[in-house]
């Protein structure tokens, strides 16, 4: 069995970053920060529905990830696996394009229609992540992980970044409502098929350590033992919790700043180019300083450009404010993927990272839920000025928590879990 070598890891870096790119190409036309809730808003759906797109999103991709992870847990083929999961988000992705193409729906039935995709999909990424992030882990290599996600999701952004251009010129062209939109989620549809196809060509390392199998009986008790014993883990968690504020946050700027400023559509377009170009760059940035300083550091990042949008919303004067909401929504976003992937390795050491991945996202989906809930009562009451000075007070209460409690698993591996 050959050796997995840094040229194994440079050629897997080669596909990543083309996989992301198309990746992100297509998610540009269907963003939860821009294009969703202005498509949600068009089509007639509350206020309240169309701001809790973020942090439904979250939610349901965390309802199966705890179940993935215990069916997961003896997988050995990851690639067929990662590229039998990836199958799962096509089928919604491609209903969603035709019907809205081809079929003018509009009405209640229209956006309740869309939400039972959207639903389907969010909960088919949600089979796909812990199974993805496994399969990462195997075809890298942990010394030069940091730089490996930092490039990665930065061409993702370039991708979303030329993706955000083409949906501009498609919701300013002649095409009518909602077809415009229908064609961006073809788009996204073709785009994920390619970035699918794509992991056929990675080489995976075949002589990681390997994890025993685990009935699942072995596999509760290492659950279990992980809970309770992990202090250091449910700080970060703790800190976790006060920052799902943002995923209502992200819907809400472009649903306020419209009410505000009342721009037209097509600046969904200008919203993503702005958000993924910061994203790239802040990506790329949160990768190195991880893998020179620890990856908390990168996370805080996230953490501070989360703040910071909120500000900039509460006092926006014109555009210009807008933008710069995008522009800190954006580094967030992109401190945030490279941060919190290597923190979840950090953590799990050799141990299954897939069990680590469903029990953050699974501890946090009733408090993304209760943030979803609460921002949508307050802003059906128009109250949007209050809802935005919650969501910045618990962010900010979360960065204190990461910065003065929650020891880097990296660079403190000893608190990694006590005995």
């Amino acid at each position: 069995m050959s050796q997995f070598t840094l040229q194994d890891h440079n050629h897997n870096l080669r596909l990543n970053l083309v996989h992301e790119f198309f990746w992100g190409f297509g998610l540009a036309f269907h963003t939860v920060y821009a294009v969703i809730p202005l498509f949600l808003r068009e089509l007639g759906a509350p206020n309240g529905i169309a701001v809790s797109v973020g942090g439904l999103f979250t939610f349901l991709m965390a309802v199966p990830q705890l179940t993935t992870a215990v069916l997961g847990r003896n997988i050995r083929n990851l690639k067929f696996a990662v590229l039998l999961v990836h199958s799962l988000i096509c089928v919604p992705l491609f209903i969603m394009g035709f019907v809205f193409t081809f079929f003018s729906l509009s009405g209640q039935s229209a956006w309740i229609f869309y939400l039972f995709l959207f639903a389907i999909y969010s909960l088919g990424l949600g089979i796909v992540v812990p199974i993805w992030a496994d399969f990462l882990n195997a075809v890298t290599l942990r010394k030069v992980r940091g730089t490996f996600f930092g490039f990665s999701f930065a061409f993702g952004s370039i991708g979303s970044f030329l993706g955000g251009i083409l949906l501009k010129y498609i919701l300013e062209s002649n095409l009518a409502f909602p077809r415009n939109f229908g064609v961006g989620f073809f788009v996204f549809f073709g785009s994920t098929v390619i970035a699918t196809v794509i992991y056929f060509g990675y080489r995976v390392n075949e002589n990681r350590p390997k994890r025993k199998k685990l009935s699942l009986a072995e596999f509760l008790k290492l659950t279990k033992t992980v809970v309770r014993g992990h202090k250091n883990l449910q700080k970060y968690i703790l800190s976790r919790i006060f920052y799902c504020a943002f995923f209502p946050a992200v819907s809400l700027y472009p649903i306020y700043c419209q009410n505000k400023f009342g721009f037209k559509l097509g600046e969904a377009g200008n919203f993503t180019i702005i958000t993924v170009i910061a994203s790239g760059v802040a990506s790329y940035f949160a990768g190195k300083v991880g893998q020179l300083y620890g990856h908390k550091s990168g996370l805080a990042i996230s953490y501070v450009a989360h703040i910071l949008a909120v500000v900039m919303a509460i006092f926006s004067q014109n555009m210009i404010w807008v933008y710069g909401v995008f522009l800190c929504v954006g580094i967030a976003n992109g401190a945030f993927m490279p941060s919190a992937m290597n923190l979840v390795y950090d953590f799990a050491g050799d141990r299954d990272n897939k069990l680590y991945i469903a029990l953050i996202d699974s501890v946090l989906a009733p408090f993304v839920i209760l943030f979803i809930v609460l921002v949508g009562i307050l802003t059906e009451l128009k109250l949007f000025f209050i809802a935005l000075i919650a969501i910045g007070g618990s962010l900010f209460v979360g960065f204190m928590v990461l910065i003065l409690f929650v020891k880097d698993p990296g660079l403190f591996p000893k608190f990694s879990i006590e005995k």
